[in-house]
């Protein structure tokens, strides 16, 4: 998304961040309110509302039995869909996925498989026929910066919520106990912090105004129970240093507690 900002307000922002202040009086490496609501919707399987400051985002799970890729023929399989609902941003356009749209969904698809998040395995009903195939729906709702974090804790709480039907094999066809419902198997938990590189500093969670005058961005992903990261994005037409990369890496570590707190 292009935007046009006045020159003196980019300074401004700038000039506050060189000093290691921002605009909202928050610290560099500091999130702004973060605000999650499982179970928002009641005809999806599993789904979830957050909120990052202003930005909201509602992400939605549909289970469906369907045919494995014949590359991963006892792995059920997840596909993850973004979109960016005009009401939430005048920049914000309906139609086809925009590259952004297709951004955002990817870097969080990327994150949950990287991080091994969920075991895709036992969702395997019978091998190279019948799976289950996870449908991840993200709607942004309010657009203030940050929609990487945003929605990847709206995903995952939608997992952690999301149930499925009991489905066993009867004759080569599979039948579904909706009486017997059963939790997705998660193995971990991925916190992805987003870091945006304006002037001389870095801070974290940007604000839109923030985003709207970045050199560039870094999204780091890293698994609560591995520990480690698992999964980074750059952004942003300037290059980033090694060192300003361990840095956000090193904040991105200092941070994962109290980010997956809010599950």
């Amino acid at each position: 998304m292009m935007d046009i900002v006045p020159e003196i307000t980019k300074n401004s922002i700038t000039k506050l961040i060189n000093e290691g202040e921002r605009p909202d009086g928050r610290s560099v490496d500091e999130y702004r309110n973060i605000f999650v609501e499982p179970g928002v919707i009641s005809k999806a399987e599993g789904s979830a509302r957050v909120k990052l400051g202003d930005t909201q985002v509602i992400a939605g799970i549909k289970p469906s039995i369907g045919t494995p890729f014949p590359d991963t023929p006892d792995v059920g399989v997840l596909m993850t869909n973004c979109e960016l609902l005009p009401m939430a941003s005048p920049d914000f356009e309906a139609g086809p996925p925009s590259p952004d749209s297709v951004e955002l969904a990817r870097v969080v698809d990327r994150g949950i498989r990287e991080s091994q998040l969920i075991d895709l395995d036992k969702l395997c009903i019978k091998e190279g026929e019948k799976v289950w195939m996870l449908f991840v729906d993200l709607h942004v709702i309010d657009y203030d910066g940050n929609l990487f974090d945003a929605c990847n804790l709206a995903v995952m709480s939608a997992l952690m919520d999301c149930k499925i039907p009991q489905a066993t094999l009867v004759d080569d066809e599979v039948e579904l106990d909706y009486d017997n419902m059963v939790s997705l198997s998660i193995n971990d938990k991925l916190s992805l912090s987003t870091f945006v590189k304006i002037g001389d500093g870095i801070v974290l969670d940007p604000s839109l105004d923030e985003e709207r005058i970045l050199d560039a961005r870094l999204t780091v992903g890293i698994s609560e129970e591995g520990n480690c990261v698992c999964s980074m994005q750059k952004g942003g037409s300037e290059p980033l240093t090694r060192d300003e990369i361990l840095d956000s890496v090193h904040t991105a570590f200092e941070v994962k507690d109290g980010l997956l707190g809010n599950l």
